[in-house]
Formats: structure tokens, C-alpha cells, sequence
């Protein structure tokens, strides 16, 4: 009887001790979490970019300690969407500014990985809360019923950082014309339909950044003029909302609306707000410090040109 109540004491302290393992590893992943907001009061372009690379391969690691956990899947989605668009993105830009094709292709290829692993993450974790996407996802029919799981505001950070991943790759991959660029173009309508359901959800989720992503799809090239003026009213939206704090608005709003419309006086006076103001509050130093970054690359003449501005 003593040995089989030993035998039973230590099956328990062995079960305990993976649990508490979990516990601590679960714990661990939830105030890294927490904190992780901090990362946007760098104003250091370069070093916010070390401390994302750093913080990936952070996650990645808790990912595999805990498969199943959200915040570590959440934390993924996010950054592999921030880093492809704010850091992957600006060196493809550059060395497309140099001429360098074969260093431009090297840094899109980048870019595609960075969003294929947001969308993977995200994905997973939209799964959390609804099953059935694999279906749900082949049209809006089916989609935007589907998305009608998600009715809580805390779900707009899932749906928003999954749904940029989507409109970025489809962005990154549009004059391809390989399988690649086609299937991700293909599935655009994706991540607009998650955008539109978190911006229901919590319009001002992230600065407004869902709102601005959509303004800036809607300005898309060969819009019509319903469809531009929808971008515009968007746009003004945010920048009211924001009080203009927000500066990655305003590039969006120059280099999608003013640039199909060809307004250069407002794409000029846009990009020029940016590089002229005034540090923001802490949690958008980040954010400022990526828009002028783009801001005076965006003034350049070639981008001008781009835009056939008038």
C-alpha cells in the first residue's frame, strides 16, 4: 500500500511540475504581451528595428514553447505584419529608389515571407474563436458572415493585424503576374472583409490604423470616383479623429488619395505636414518616425512621377 501511494505521489509531482511549467511559460508569454506596446515609444527608426528582429525570434521561441497560446500567436501576427511593412518594405523601396533589381527582388521575397507567417499566425489564431475559414474565406458570401463570429471589441486586434497581412502581401505581390502574385491578389478581398469588421468593432483600435488601411485600399488605382471619395472621407475621418498626431495618415492619404487623384498641391502639403511636425505623444514615435522616413523619399521626384501629379 506504501509503495503504491509513493508510486502515486510522484506520477502527481511529475504532472504538477509540467503544469507549473505551463503556468510560468503562459505567464511569461502574457507579460511580454503587456509590455510590448513600449516598443512604440522608440523613436529610433534603426534601433526599433534591431528590437523587432530581436522580439521575433523572442516570440517564435515562446510560439513553440506554447503552440496554443493566444498571446504569443497574437504577438507573431503583429509583428511579422509591422516588420514586413515598416522595416522590410522601406529597404525594397531603396534599393528599387538605386536601381538595384536583384537586391529589390532579394527584399520583396523578405517582404512575402514576413506576411505569409503574419497570415499563418493569424489565421491560427482567428481559429480560436471560430472554425470553418478554409470555407468561409472562398467568397464574401461566405466571409462576411463568418467574420459576424468576432462581436467582441478585443477581437479587433486579431482581425486587424491578420487583415493588413493580407492587404500588404496583395499590395507587395501585384505586378508579379507569377502564381504567387495571383493567388495573393486573389485574396485581397479577405483582408479587406476583416479590416471593415474590426473597424466596426473598434475604429480607433491602433491609432486608427484598420480605418487607414481601408482608406488607403480605396484609393487604390482605377477606382471610381464613388470609390475615391469614399478614400477621401476616410482619410478626413482619421486626421479629425486623431487630430492629426497620427502622421502615418497622412502619408497614406498623399500616397493613395492625392496620388490617383493627381493632386499635387495635396500630396505635397500632406508629405510636407509630416516632415514639419512636432514629436507626438509616446506611443506614436514609432509610428512618426517610419511616416517621415517615407515622407521625404515620397517627395522625391521620381515618386512624384509616379503618381502623375498635376
Amino acid at each position: 500500500m506504501k509503495t503504491a501511494a509513493s508510486v502515486f505521489a510522484l506520477a502527481l509531482a511529475l504532472g504538477s511540475t509540467g503544469c507549473i511549467k505551463q503556468v510560468l511559460v503562459d505567464g511569461q508569454i502574457e507579460g511580454t504581451r503587456r509590455a510590448a506596446g513600449a516598443a512604440d515609444t522608440i523613436g529610433d527608426y534603426e534601433l526599433a528595428k534591431s528590437a523587432t528582429e530581436a522580439g521575433l525570434v523572442q516570440f517564435e521561441g515562446m510560439h513553440a514553447l506554447s503552440p496554443k497560446n493566444e498571446d504569443a500567436l497574437f504577438l507573431l501576427t503583429k509583428s511579422w505584419a509591422g516588420y514586413g511593412f515598416a522595416f522590410v518594405d522601406d529597404e525594397r523601396e531603396r534599393a528599387d529608389d538605386a536601381g538595384d533589381s536583384e537586391l529589390q527582388d532579394y527584399h520583396q521575397r523578405r517582404g512575402l515571407m514576413a506576411y505569409d507567417r503574419a497570415i499563418f499566425y493569424g489565421v491560427d489564431l482567428l481559429a480560436h474563436r471560430a472554425g470553418g475559414f478554409a470555407e468561409a474565406k472562398k467568397s464574401d458570401a461566405t466571409l462576411k458572415p463568418w467574420l459576424r463570429h468576432f462581436d467582441d471589441a478585443r477581437d479587433a486586434g486579431n482581425l486587424l493585424w491578420t487583415g493588413y497581412a493580407y492587404l500588404l502581401r496583395a499590395d507587395l505581390m501585384k505586378s508579379t503576374g507569377d502564381a504567387v502574385g495571383i493567388g495573393a491578389v486573389g485574396e485581397l478581398h479577405i483582408g479587406v472583409a476583416m479590416l471593415e469588421r474590426a473597424a466596426e468593432l473598434d475604429p480607433g483600435y491602433a491609432h486608427y490604423g484598420g480605418v487607414i488601411a481601408l482608406a488607403t485600399y480605396h484609393a487604390r488605382p482605377m477606382v471610381d470616383a464613388q470609390e475615391l471619395e469614399q478614400s477621401r472621407l476616410l482619410f478626413e475621418t482619421v486626421l479629425a479623429r486623431t487630430e492629426r498626431k497620427n502622421l502615418v495618415a497622412q502619408v497614406s492619404y498623399a500616397r493613395g488619395y492625392a496620388c490617383s487623384k493627381g493632386d499635387k498641391k495635396l500630396y505635397e502639403s500632406l508629405l510636407r505636414e509630416v516632415l514639419g511636425a512636432a514629436d507626438s505623444e509616446a506611443t506614436l514615435h514609432l509610428n512618426n518616425a517610419i511616416a517621415k522616413r517615407r515622407a521625404r523619399r515620397y517627395l522625391l521626384p521620381s515618386h512624384e512621377q509616379e503618381c502623375r501629379l498635376k
